[in-house]
């Protein structure tokens, strides 16, 4: 996809697109669009000095990505102060900006040329376990669970509770989708106390488990949920493989230019948050990262994914602790919050499983085992006993961050508008959170 250009300030972007695992995917023309970045970043004229690597949540699509990387560069171009500052403190400041997409969108036009996918479940049976076969688990077994639902849906959409034939199916489909139910100390998809198909078509009839806003409801509310967790491994995968590589180039590429000063900033929103800490994470066989900052906003992943230890056991650690312990990270992490934001304050611990957890005191506050990063900030021993806080201001505000430290912004005063089951949790582009991302930056050595 070519470049593309913002549609208020007209600032360019690059979009790479990656498929399910990760691996990029071609431009119309044959070629790779990492290529050209990579190029780019080597390039003495104009020699970039700055990278910035974004990454959209879960339900988006193609043009979802583009409207939501548009409207939130734009947001950053509003803070025309901030973009003088940048020229000063940082001589012959020079932006290369890059929209990470990966496919997250259970229903959408993922295809890059736009056709959409039906995956209306009028459309008959074998349409419907073609979509959800893609989107949960397909195999043999997992086919044929499917079917059971849709027979079983058809025959009646709102029954008082699952029947042992559909709780079957949908445990299979589970085992088959390879999730697991680790705990918070898993890796995302597994961060949860377990999967209970009746408990969550029970909740879903007062309308509360629903995080996939109107995507299906009744006997099939329990899809929405695996497709949730789905979604939070395909987010992980991606940003471990794709994303990884992807920055790992964009650095080579500095470094074999002699440019040992370029810096490279991530920003994550929802599911997002796992992707560029995925980035950072890496696996085993992945060489570490080296970043300058990171911006997590609104993240739906566990407020205890950064803790040296946990509560829940003293010799767990969060899933991303690696990345503050082997320093991936030069300049400050910076985490938004919001209590309008329902997606992560309500709906995500519901999704976990979480009806009736334990709860965690500490000498502030009383935090519980499952809880999203977008609620309740970045938590746990290691990150700071109580992680420094902060509120989100306006334009002109200095919050005075300082690199190797995280910090959680309650985003309340401007993260506040939405409505539906997710509230204010794509209430995201504001000029405040542009000038808020800029503080990150100009903090990073």
């Amino acid at each position: 996809m070519p470049t593309r250009l913002t549609p208020r300030h007209q600032l360019p972007y690059y979009l790479l697109c990656v498929d399910e695992s990760g691996a990029e995917r071609r431009e119309e023309d044959g070629t790779m669009l990492s290529e050209r970045i990579v190029k780019a970043v080597g390039a003495s004229d104009p020699k970039v000095t700055d990278v910035f690597v974004m990454s959209h949540g879960w339900k988006g699509d193609v043009p979802a990505a583009i409207e939501q990387y548009d409207r939130w560069i734009d947001a950053m171009a509003d803070c025309t102060e901030d973009r003088a500052r940048a020229r000063v403190v940082r001589p012959g400041f020079t932006p290369l900006l890059v929209g990470f997409h990966w496919p997250s969108l259970p229903f959408g036009e993922d295809a890059m040329g736009g056709n959409a996918f039906d995956t209306a479940a009028g459309a008959g049976e074998d349409a419907f376990v073609e979509t959800w076969a893609g989107r949960v688990a397909d195999t043999p077994a997992a086919r044929a669970a499917l079917r059971t639902l849709f027979k079983a849906a058809l025959d009646d959409m709102e029954p008082e509770r699952l029947s042992a034939t559909v709780v079957a199916a949908y445990q299979i489909l589970d085992r088959e989708a390879g999730l697991g139910a680790g705990g918070p100390a898993a890796a995302p998809e597994a961060d949860r106390a377990g999967f209970d198909p009746q408990q969550l078509y029970l909740d879903s009839l007062d309308n509360e488990a629903s995080f996939g806003d109107g995507l299906l409801g009744g006997l099939l509310a329990p899809l929405r949920q695996l497709s949730f967790w789905k979604m939070k491994k395909r987010a992980r995968i991606c940003g471990e493989t794709g994303g990884h590589r992807l920055v790992t180039a964009i650095r080579k590429a500095g470094d074999d230019a002699g440019r040992t000063d370029l810096r490279i900033h991530l920003m994550g929103h929802s599911f997002g948050c796992i992707v560029v800490s995925s980035m950072l994470r890496g696996t085993d066989a992945r060489p570490p990262l080296r970043v300058s900052s990171a911006l997590l906003v609104q993240g739906a992943m566990s407020l205890w994914s950064f803790a040296k230890q946990l509560p829940t056991d003293e010799s767990a650690t969060g899933w991303f602790w690696p990345v503050l312990d082997r320093s991936r990270i030069g300049g400050p992490l910076v985490v938004t919050t919001s209590r309008f934001d329902r997606a992560v304050g309500s709906l995500y611990p519901l999704a976990a499983g979480a009806a009736g957890q334990v709860a965690y005191k500490t000498p502030v506050i009383e935090l519980p085992t499952y809880g999203a990063l977008g609620a309740l900030g970045a938590c746990g021993e290691g990150v700071q006993a109580e992680p420094r806080a902060l509120a989100l201001g306006d334009v002109t505000s200095d919050y005075k961050l300082a690199p190797g430290h995280v910090y959680n912004v309650n985003g309340d005063a401007v993260i506040r508008s939405g409505g539906g089951l997710s509230g204010a949790h794509s209430d995201i582009a504001h000029a405040e959170i542009g000038h808020l991302f800029w503080n990150v930056v100009f903090a990073a050595p």
